[in-house]
């Protein structure tokens, strides 16, 4: 059993010293939590209640402490998708929810299993998801002041169970001061995608990494044999002639992790039982 989770990224010249290590303290926290709550609970169990918690942790945009959008409303969007079944599910633009990620959960029961806008907060209200403002002071003053937003903000996870089943869930608040409708990477497979045989959550401009369709061509690569390590190292070269800024966590059906990112720094955590790891 492995997991791995990423927080989005870190920037030395905008976030200081005690947010830094708070975040550290935070991602261990969940991986280790969510490594005991794995235990006895599928991979898409798992990374479902991973990225919850990493929701509503106001350290990371997603869930609380959600970008504002240039309209002065949050819009979040959170994807789903299970190594097993090859089902994946998702919302964008999804409004006053709590968990994005769980009202992703709650559309693997139905056929229709990506919505977006005002379809996706509908479908949240008639299954018992209640308005829940997102909202945090900072982001108001941050959207007041017009401050430029770094738009590398997302969370996901990354999970093999004990089955050797792997599942990915990735959620994010937007970049912030975006077009309303602006699609992110967070509800496609270029930011979202599992197998039987590899799983990628990815953070990062969701521009860049839908021109790269990165976390498909991740997985493509190892099901046809890459290993993990080559499988990023091609897609990421891939992103270098626009400069594409990405980071990525997996794991294989192995039980390998790996991370890798563009630009400084992704913030992440993994954890197997006994080797903890986080970002420096």
């Amino acid at each position: 059993m492995k997991i791995i989770i990423h927080g989005g990224f870190f920037s030395e010249s905008s976030t200081n010293h005690e947010t830094k290590v708070a975040k550290q303290e935070a991602l261990l926290r969940i991986v280790k939590d969510s490594y005991a709550y794995l235990q006895t609970h599928s991979a898409v169990e798992t990374v479902v209640y991973a990225v919850s918690l990493l929701e509503d942790d106001a350290l990371f945009n997603a869930g609380i402490g959600s970008q504002i959008q240039s309209d002065g409303k949050i819009r979040m969007s959170a994807s789903l998708m299970d190594g097993t079944t090859q089902k994946f599910s998702g919302v964008i633009n999804i409004e006053e929810v709590k968990n994005p990620i769980q009202v992703a959960l709650e559309l693997m029961k139905v056929d229709d299993r990506v919505l977006g806008g005002s379809g996706a907060t509908d479908f949240a209200r008639q299954h018992g998801f209640e308005i829940f403002s997102t909202e945090i002071p900072q982001r108001r003053a941050e959207y007041e002041a017009k401050l430029a937003a770094t738009g590398t903000g997302t969370v996901g996870c990354v999970a093999l169970d004990k089955n050797g089943n792997l599942a990915a869930a990735t959620s994010t608040g937007g970049k912030g001061f975006e077009i309303p409708g602006r699609i992110s990477d967070s509800a496609t497979v270029a930011g979202n995608y599992v197998n039987e045989f590899c799983g990628v959550s990815l953070t990062g401009v969701g521009e860049d990494i839908v021109s790269n369709a990165t976390a498909a061509k991740i997985v493509t690569r190892v099901t046809d044999g890459f290993p993990l390590d080559k499988a990023f190292e091609k897609t990421f070269t891939e992103l270098k002639p626009y400069d594409g800024f990405a980071g990525a966590i997996a794991i294989d059906k192995d039980g390998n992790m790996f991370h890798q990112d563009s630009h400084p720094s992704m913030v992440f955590a993994s954890f197997d039982g006994e080797n903890e790891k986080v970002f420096g």
